[in-house]
């Protein structure tokens, strides 16, 4: 990265910090030289405190440390956008962002997050890392099975539990792409190329 910190007085250029996993923006900040390189170095997203006049490692009071998943720069080179993993609240007055953003769209995107962790938990009582430990086979036998129940649904007039079938096919094929080491973006491109 060719970064211009010379292009504000202050040498700070404004970042903006967005979940890797949902894709909602959680806020933005600004960094010097310093604390972009502590951020490279500690993975622990970093900032300069205009109000402090320091550094500043988000979540160093907190415990809520945003982890560094990626960082682009815009095409200025005078401003970032980082993709972390938050680790709790981002904003100071507990809300999950400091743009009070509902994350409803981006849903499936968490709960592909949640089904990852879950698969990597070790919590005994998971469904979720009850199937993962069932192994492939039985992960695609219950996708199969649910899309099953689907079209039986499908046939009949109860919009409820066809809706309720739809929502355990989804689920259940959320864990097979993750078991496939696969995310839903993937076959989404897919699909936009054909519509191309």
């Amino acid at each position: 990265m060719n970064l211009d910190f010379n292009k504000n007085k202050d040498g700070l250029l404004p970042v903006i910090v967005q979940d890797s996993d949902t894709k909602v923006v959680l806020m933005q900040a600004y960094m010097n030289q310093e604390a972009l390189q502590k951020t490279i170095d500690t993975h622990q997203v970093t900032f300069f405190s205009r109000s402090k006049n320091r550094l500043w490692t988000k979540g160093e009071t907190s415990g809520n440390f945003l982890i560094l998943q990626k960082i682009l720069p815009d095409c200025d080179n005078d401003a970032l956008l980082i993709y972390a993993k938050p680790k709790g609240v981002v904003c100071h007055t507990g809300n999950e962002t400091c743009f009070n953003e509902k994350n409803e769209t981006n849903f499936l995107d968490k709960l592909q997050a949640i089904i990852k962790e879950r698969k990597n938990s070790t919590d005994e009582n998971s469904y979720t890392k009850k199937l993962f430990e069932k192994g492939i086979n039985k992960i695609a036998q219950k996708v199969g099975e649910e899309a099953i129940e689907v079209v039986i649904e499908a046939k009949d007039d109860n919009a409820d539990l066809f809706k309720n079938e739809c929502a355990d096919l989804l689920f259940h094929f959320l864990i097979l792409l993750e078991a496939k080491n696969t995310k839903l973006d993937e076959i989404i491109d897919i699909l936009k190329e054909r519509h191309k």
